[in-house]
C-alpha cells in the first residue's frame, strides 16, 4: 500500500465507481496473446522478489528452503503426475498412475479412482455467464430449451456452490431452437449493499467498502489477506499457507476495518489446499483455498466477490482496487486499519520490459500499479484481493503475490491471475461439494449427448430422474442435455 497514507494537499483519492485520472504516461501497448503458463524459477542463490506475506509471526520464517509438507487429503488435491508415467493421447488420473481414454473425459462414467475424469466438466463463459458443458474434450453451449431449476441446481453444484440463486436465462441470437442459451447466476456476489460512496481523507477503508476482504490469522496474529468467494471458501496465496497447513492453527476474520477484532465474524478452518505445482523457489501457481468449518453469514459488511468467468479479459489501464492490513512502507509494521488504493492494470508486455521485471511475468500473473511508484501492496497484504468493478459488479481479478520492494519505481505489484487459476479453484470446490455427501451420487452431472445415452441422477439418498429421458444406470451420475451447441 502507499508509502504516503494521506492524500497530498488539494488531492483526494476517489472511491470505487468514480473516474480516476490515469498516470501521466499512459501505457497502451498492443494487446498481446497470452502465452501458455510457465514456471519462473530463481537461479541458485538468487532471490527473484519478495512475497507480500507477513513473515513476522513469532517463531516463524517464510525464508529459505522448506521440505514440502504432506499433501492434504487426496480428494482436495490434484497430485503431481507420477514420474515416468506417459499418458500421451490419453487422460491422466491425477491421484494415481492410471490413464484412461480421452473419450472418457466428461462422459458421465467415473473411470478414475478419485473421479478426476468427471471433474471440471461445467463452466461459465464470458461476461454473460453462459453455461457450457464439456463432452469428450469439446466445450458445448447449453440451450435453454426445456431448462428447469433442477438442472440449474445441478450445474451450480458442479461449480462448487451448495446453493444456487434463481437461474437467469437471457435471450440473444443463437442456433438453439428457442433462440436462447442458458446463463447462470449461482451466487449473489460482487455487491456492497452497506457501503455509502463518499470521498475519504487518505486511503482508510470504510465499513462495507470491501466486504469480501478477509484477514487470515495464524497463531493469533494477522499473516495474510484473502477474499471471500462463497459462504465456505476463501481465496488466498499459496506462499501464505505453504508449510503452515495445519488448519487448526488458522482463524479467518471477516467484516473488519481494524485489526482489533471486535464484532467481526471469526471462523475455524476445516481444510487448506494450495496448487500442487506451486514451488517455494518459483513464483507461478501462487494460489490457495481455505474451506471454512462453518458457512459465513452475509450481512452487507460481509459479502462474497464474484469470480471471473472463463474467457473474461481485463484490459490494461482498467482501474482496480487493492486492500489489506500490510505495511505502509517496505520492511515496516503491518497496519492496524484496513487500507486501500486504486491502481491501474498493467499489460504483461509492459511488465516484462527490461527496466521492469525482465521477463519474469508469466501468464499466471498480472501486474497492477504505477511505474512511477508511490502506490503498491506490501508485506502483510499477500493473498488479498485485486478487485475490479464491471457494470456495478465487483470481480476478483488477482490475489496479491509478490514484488520487488514496495511502491518502488518500475516495480509494480504482481498478482496471481485468477482467470488462470479458475479451473483449479472450481475443481477444488466441486470435489468438496461432491464428497461432502458421499461421492459422485450426491447430485446429477450435466452432459451433452443423444437421447439413447443411459443417464441418471441421484439427489441425496433417493434416485430421482430429472427429465423424462433419464433412467437409473449403475456407474452413471448425469442428466442428459439434448440441446447443446458445438
Amino acid at each position: 500500500l502507499p508509502k504516503e497514507t494521506i492524500a497530498p494537499p488539494g488531492e483526494t483519492i476517489a472511491p470505487p465507481g468514480e473516474t480516476i485520472a490515469p498516470p501521466k504516461e499512459t501505457i497502451a501497448p498492443p494487446k498481446e496473446t497470452i502465452a501458455p503458463p510457465k514456471e519462473t524459477i530463481a537461479p541458485p542463490g538468487e532471490t527473484i522478489g519478495s512475497f507480500r506475506g507477513d513473515d513476522s509471526v513469532s517463531g516463524l520464517s517464510c525464508a529459505g528452503s522448506m521440505e514440502r509438507p504432506d499433501l492434504l487429503k487426496a480428494h482436495l488435491c490434484v497430485l503431481c503426475p507420477a514420474v515416468g508415467l506417459s499418458c500421451v493421447g490419453r487422460f491422466r488420473c491425477g491421484s494415481s498412475q492410471k490413464c484412461v481414454a480421452s473419450s472418457a473425459r466428461c462422459d458421465g462414467v467415473v473411470d478414475c479412482p478419485n473421479q478426476e475424469d468427471e471433474l471440471g466438466c461445467v463452466r461459465l463463459s464470458g461476461r454473460r455467464s453462459v453455461l457450457q458443458v464439456q463432452r469428450r474434450g469439446e466445450w458445448r453451449t447449453v440451450c435453454a430449451d426445456n431448462w428447469n431449476n433442477s438442472l440449474g441446481l445441478s450445474a451450480c453444484k458442479q461449480l462448487g456452490y451448495t446453493r444456487s440463486a434463481p437461474v437467469l436465462v437471457q435471450q440473444y441470437k443463437s442456433q438453439c431452437s428457442s433462440g436462447m442459451v442458458t446463463t447462470l447466476k449461482c451466487l449473489e456476489c460482487g455487491s456492497r449493499p452497506r457501503y455509502q460512496t463518499r470521498i475519504v481523507g487518505g486511503n482508510l477503508s470504510a465499513p462495507g467498502q470491501f466486504p469480501w476482504q478477509a484477514s487470515l490469522h495464524f497463531r493469533g496474529e494477522h499473516m495474510c489477506g484473502g477474499s471471500v468467494i462463497s459462504p465456505l471458501w476463501i481465496v488466498t496465496a499459496a506462499h501464505c499457507v505453504y508449510g503452515f497447513n495445519n488448519s487448526s492453527m488458522w482463524r479467518v476474520y471477516v467484516g473488519l476495518t481494524e485489526q482489533q477484532i471486535h464484532a467481526a465474524q471469526s471462523l475455524a478452518v476445516r481444510n487448506i489446499v494450495y496448487h500442487a505445482r506451486y514451488r517455494t523457489k518459483g513464483l507461478d501457481y501462487d494460489v490457495a483455498l481455505m474451506r471454512l468449518d462453518q458457512p459465513l453469514t452475509f450481512n452487507g459488511l460481509v459479502e462474497p466477490i464474484c469470480l471471473p468467468n472463463h474467457g473474461e479479459d481485463f484490459q490494461e489501464d482498467t482501474m482496480c482496487w487493492i486492500s489489506g492490513w500490510g505495511a505502509t512502507e517496505e520492511d515496516g509494521e503491518s497496519s492496524i486499519v484496513l487500507r486501500s488504493a486504486a491502481v491501474p492494470l498493467i499489460s504483461t508486455k509492459t511488465c516484462n520490459q527490461p527496466e521492469v521485471y525482465k521477463g519474469l511475468i508469466s501468464s499466471w500473473m498480472i501486474c497492477a500499479g504505477y511505474l512511477e511508484a508511490g502506490v503498491d501492496s506490501c508485506q502483510g497484504d499477500s493473498g488479498g484481493p485485486l478487485a475490479c468493478e464491471e457494470s456495478s459488479v465487483w470481480k476478483l481479478v488477482g490475489a496479491t503475490s509478490w514484488g520487488m520492494g514496495c511502491a518502488a519505481r518500475n516495480k509494480p505489484g504482481v498478482y496471481t491471475r485468477i482467470t488462470m487459476a479458475l479451473s483449479w479453484i472450481r475443481r477444488q470446490m466441486e470435489v468438496s461439494e461432491t464428497t461432502a455427501s458421499g461421492g459422485h451420487r450426491y447430485f446429477c452431472r450435466l452432459q451433452c449427448g443423444n437421447a439413447s445415452a443411459p443417464t441418471c441422477s441421484w439427489l441425496g439418498s433417493n434416485q430421482v430422474p430429472l427429465s423424462g429421458s433419464s433412467q437409473n444406470h449403475p456407474g452413471r451420475s448425469g442428466v442428459l442435455l439434448e440441446s447443446c451447441l458445438s
